[in-house]
């Protein structure tokens, strides 16, 4: 067991340890960080928070100009939980919701701003989600949230699941919970760092209005990606909830 785990967390760490393209890294407490993934994170969380401020400051009964696209939003992420989720979906809804619009702001951001032409001392500038620290994270996160749902609710009565319907599928239902956030991580990192290579290597060849449409077919496949994601969390807490 102590084996399998030392490999198991070996196997984490070469995985935080993946580069793609030039990094600057900030030291904190003897640990490295990437330093542009923390700035480009507190862009899209500043976009987030102003976005919400603007729209909320003042709420009317009959909801008009950005009060209605806030309560669209809600609504949005609300069916989402509702659908994946179930009786208590609102008590998940806030993470669910916190989940959908960072990956979303932090893929749009790369889909629309060519960040890989700014040039920096050392290292370069991308969506957040285009790291693979940042995606391993975001789904580690979910695992957590899921585990944390069905022990809260079901007590050490929810790790029976791992032996339904037969004991023989043990090692099955604990590898299917491995595989999850590593489905989850790579899916996103992928996709949005193949995006953002794409539209970089355009951009720098040839005029900007001919990488117009892969921009737009950007957009349109980071939105999706946030929505899988969200809606792969919530599906997760879901079973773990009611235990299907």
């Amino acid at each position: 067991r102590h084996q399998s785990t030392e490999t198991m967390m070996n196997f984490l760490y070469d995985i935080a340890n993946v580069e793609i393209g030039q990094h600057f890294y900030w030291t904190l407490g003897g640990f490295q960080m990437h330093g542009q993934v923390l700035i480009n994170s507190w862009i899209v969380l500043g976009i987030i928070v102003a976005i919400a401020v603007t729209t909320t400051r003042d709420l009317k009964p009959v909801p008009e100009g950005g009060q209605n696209f806030a309560e669209f939003i809600v609504e949005y992420i609300r069916g989402i939980a509702k659908t994946q989720i179930g009786h208590d979906y609102l008590e998940w809804t806030p993470y669910i919701g916190t989940l959908f619009l960072f990956i979303f702001v932090s893929n749009w951001s790369g889909a629309l701003i060519p960040w890989k032409l700014i040039e920096l001392p050392h290292g370069e500038l991308g969506a957040p989600t285009n790291d693979i620290n940042t995606t391993v994270a975001l789904a580690l996160l979910t695992s957590i949230t899921y585990f944390y749902a069905g022990l809260k609710k079901k007590g050490l009565e929810y790790f029976g699941k791992y032996v339904e319907p037969t004991p023989i599928l043990l090692p099955i239902n604990v590898l299917e919970d491995f595989t999850k956030p590593l489905s989850l991580s790579f899916r996103l990192f992928g996709n949005i760092l193949a995006d953002e290579l794409v539209v970089a290597v355009l951009v720098s060849l040839v005029p900007l209005v001919i990488p117009i449409p892969l921009i737009f077919l950007g957009l349109f496949t980071s939105g999706i990606q946030a929505l899988i994601f969200a809606t792969l969390a919530g599906a997760y807490i879901g079973e773990a909830l009611e235990g299907h």
